[in-house]
């Protein structure tokens, strides 16, 4: 396992993490928590030492699972969760405040209880799970988190991007109050690079690459014909026609593999990687099978320059969550 600096916060951290929106019981289908547990323990015996939950993963299940799991590891385990947004519709509408989204009181109630879920006194990365760039503007939410430093309950605050939209995000990077940003960066979405990321390697910001196969797009799995429950996220992402696009799309980067990149995910996880902003990737992970070969990543070739340059043209601006 390689290891990178996540900002200024100056903690190492691999640059495989560990998503665990999956073993949360959150719209991804049936999941065995043994196996997501054994899932835990190989990432950290293969030297993952980066994790990536919420609350909304399952009302605390997957911090649950964490704290079962993490034990022996916690001392060089970083973990990074986030507050839940209290008002409805995701994403939050332009108008809405932050006061309504996010008030001070429920900042605090959510890290109470998430330090619980967790069996941690302190959370290393606390995070908002989703932002508006005119909120930077009221200060009930920042005063919460002051309040949450100065008693020890979380180290550093991060914030995670609206899908898709990067730009929503740069007040907050220029602000000088997050330490870490979360977003949306793989082969078909590559936005993050124009502005996002050279703003944060300008200010010192942590990158959390999130969604790095696509939601399974950019797994290798995927077939056009393969059933998709419809009550699972993935029947919801990929469906209608774009599971068949999907498919189309992800043939096209087969042309990539060869030698030491053999598989789709691994192009893809070394793709993120390529880019000098990204302090960590954070696949989703429920079985060791999956841990085993999103870790083989940071030993795999890097990718050549005329490699990045062509795979630049396989960007593909869409919305799925829609």
């Amino acid at each position: 396992m390689q290891f990178r600096r996540l900002g200024r916060t100056n903690l190492e951290v691999s640059e495989i993490g560990f998503g665990a929106w999956g073993i949360g019981k959150a719209w991804w289908g049936e999941t065995d928590d043994r196996l997501s547990i054994r899932a835990l323990l190989r990432a950290f015996e293969r030297g993952v030492n980066f994790i990536d939950t919420a609350y909304a993963y399952g009302d605390g299940h997957s911090e649950r699972l964490i704290a079962k799991a993490f034990q022996e590891y916690r001392e060089r385990v970083t973990v990074a969760t986030k507050i839940p947004l209290k008002t409805s519709g995701w994403p939050p509408q332009p108008g809405t405040r932050a006061k309504e989204a996010f008030p001070g009181a429920w900042i605090i109630d959510h890290t109470e209880k998430s330090l619980r879920n967790l069996g941690t006194d302190c959370i290393d990365v606390q995070q908002l799970h989703i932002w508006r760039d005119e909120w930077i503007q009221e200060t009930e939410w920042h005063e919460a988190v002051k309040q949450l430093k100065r008693e020890g309950k979380i180290r550093f605050f991060g914030v995670s991007l609206i899908d898709h939209a990067p730009e929503t995000g740069l007040e907050a990077v220029r602000s000088g109050i997050f330490d870490t940003v979360q977003v949306i960066y793989n082969i078909f979405d590559q936005s993050p690079v124009k502005e996002l990321f050279p703003l944060c390697q300008q200010v010192d910001v942590g990158v959390l690459a999130r969604v790095p196969l696509d939601e399974g797009g950019l797994s290798g799995k995927l077939r056009p014909d393969m059933p998709l429950d419809p009550d699972t996220f993935p029947g919801y992402y990929f469906r209608g026609e774009r599971l068949k696009d999907t498919c189309t799309r992800a043939e096209q980067l087969t042309a990539f593999l060869r030698d030491g990149v053999e598989s789709l995910p691994k192009l893809a996880l070394k793709f993120c990687l390529s880019h000098p902003a990204v302090s960590t990737v954070i696949p989703g992970m429920r079985r060791p099978e999956h841990v085993d070969e999103n870790c083989a990543v940071p030993d795999a070739p890097t990718l050549t320059s005329q490699e990045l340059q062509t795979l630049k043209t396989h960007a593909w601006p869409r919305n799925f969550y829609e």
